[in-house]
């Protein structure tokens, strides 16, 4: 099959796609960044982040601009799509995360962080950063993660399951106002119907994952596929056996975590116990 043919010269890859187009419409109505703020309503500081590519920003922003550009629908889809894209993220990365996204239901094991889609922008920086990333390239990673949020929202979100180790939620971030806010997150969306939430208290002993975090990916066809990441390295596992096995660690654990209304009372323990910003 010949190679698709370029029409307009544009980026291929649909995140810079967006970004494009988003500065192709502000242009064309010679307008600058501030000058769109006030309009749309928006910091220019994140129109800038747009046109750039370091953020995607939400549907919210992308339904603003279709209304304010004339462009019903467009950059919405296109939003959706870059949020999707692959290539955002590390090669190492973009198999799994592509069946991420197809998945018809996930489960989680995290033992030294959080899940990414449960993660704060404060909480995915803090991490990201002790992984080496700097400068850009830590703002484009912290976009593509906490980008990956919008996947449990919406009326047609899979349902996730997290199991979540209590070393993890004792291990804060160094900003206490930053902890706080993700703790609160994680209240929040233990309230949404399709995402339920444990924790392993350490009193279980070792386990069958222990030093591992794992995510499940159920895929539309009925086969389960899971991604098994230590503090070095990361692998996508689609051997059926071997999936089995893991499956059955996790299974044993969750009979050995709180139930999701006692991880919720043990989440607001750890919430209580952050301290609080002293007044002025």
């Amino acid at each position: 099959m010949p190679p698709r043919k370029v029409v307009t010269g544009r980026s291929q890859e649909p995140r810079r796609r967006y970004a494009e187009e988003l500065r192709r419409l502000r242009v064309a109505r010679g307008l600058s960044l501030r000058e769109l703020a006030d309009l749309v309503g928006w910091d220019a500081s994140l129109f800038g982040k747009l046109e750039t590519g370091s953020s995607l920003g939400g549907p919210e922003v992308a339904e603003a601009l279709d209304q304010f550009y004339g462009t019903p629908g467009l950059l919405l889809a296109m939003w959706e799509m870059a949020l999707g894209d692959p290539t955002q993220f590390k090669e190492k990365y973009r198999r799994y995360i592509a069946l991420e996204a197809e998945a018809s239901s996930l489960w989680h094991f995290g033992v030294s962080v959080l899940p990414g889609l449960l993660q704060t922008e404060a909480y995915a920086y803090e991490v990201l950063a002790l992984g080496g990333a700097k400068g850009k390239e830590l703002e484009q990673q912290v976009a593509a993660r906490t980008g990956r949020r919008v996947l449990l929202s919406g009326d047609n979100a899979p349902p996730f399951r997290a199991i979540i180790a209590e070393a993890v939620l004792r291990t804060p971030l160094r900003d206490a106002a930053a902890w706080r806010e993700q703790l609160d997150y994680l209240l929040e969306v233990s309230e949404h119907p399709n995402i339920t939430l444990q924790v392993l208290p350490s009193r279980a002993g070792l386990h069958g994952l222990v030093g591992t975090d794992v995510m499940f990916l159920r895929l539309p066809n009925g086969v389960t596929v899971a991604y098994a990441e230590n503090a070095h390295r990361g692998e996508l596992i689609e051997e059926n056996a071997a999936v089995e096995r893991l499956q059955r660690a996790y299974d044993a654990m969750r009979d050995e975590a709180l139930s999701p209304a006692e991880s919720r009372k043990f989440i607001l323990r750890m919430l209580e116990e952050v301290p609080c910003d002293p007044s002025p």
